[in-house]
């Protein structure tokens, strides 16, 4: 199991199934006018999976080549570019948590373990071999495997990760079955409780994350 999901066997057609089930954001919706007519031209002219559009996308010069090639209006394979790049958060430094046990991040860090991608496939393949290389004690990484788990999930900040935590979802795999309204009166009672940010997340979001969740492998 990675950390996300594999671009090299997510063909076009899964992409247009998650854009349609998603509740896109206002600014993303327009990538819905006429999808289906995109994806085929996107076919055409050879992708023939998310890796390979990731990567005809990637810089200003290949996606001008790209629209080109398929036909498809270069600011719409911007904002199509956009809504792929999000379903791959960036890894977060460890450092960012600043609120856990520093010596511990340190330890991790000059064993060559520096951010939320190699902590969470470091801790999966062989959680008691990376403590003791880094020279901890393994009950010292549930925390942040919880954390370094939630960064994978579209949307979830380091704050954010650490509020899910506090409400008792410690994976993507538990937001992605929890009940929208059971999480988002969780999120409530543990930011009030804590205060980790100002603010109000509405249920819409909650329901938005839930599916986002659904996608983290």
């Amino acid at each position: 199991m990675g950390y996300y999901i594999n671009d090299r066997s997510t063909s076009l057609d899964d992409l247009q199934a998650r854009l349609e089930a998603t509740d896109l954001v206002p600014s993303l919706q327009p990538l819905l006018d006429g999808l289906t007519k995109k994806m085929d031209a996107l076919k055409k002219a050879g992708v023939t999976s998310v890796a390979d559009l990731r990567t005809r996308m990637k810089t200003k010069k290949s996606l001008s080549t790209l629209a080109d090639d398929s036909g498809i209006d270069t600011n719409h394979l911007v904002l199509l570019r956009r809504a792929i790049e999000g379903f791959f958060p960036k890894p977060q430094p460890l450092k960012v948590f600043d609120w856990l046990d520093q010596d511990t991040v340190l330890k991790l860090e000059q064993a060559g373990v520096k951010n939320t991608l190699q902590f969470y496939e470091g801790a999966l393949s062989d959680a008691g071999g990376l403590a003791k290389r880094a020279g901890i004690q393994r009950k010292n990484l549930s925390e942040l495997l919880a954390l370094s788990d939630l960064s994978r999930v579209q949307w979830v900040s380091p704050t954010f990760a650490r509020t899910l935590v506090a409400a008792g979802f410690t994976s993507a795999e538990k937001v992605s079955k929890a009940d929208p309204r059971i999480l988002n009166d969780a999120i409530m009672q543990a930011n009030e409780n804590a205060r980790f940010y100002k603010g109000k997340v509405g249920l819409r979001d909650i329901k938005r994350l839930i599916d986002a969740a659904a996608y983290a492998p």
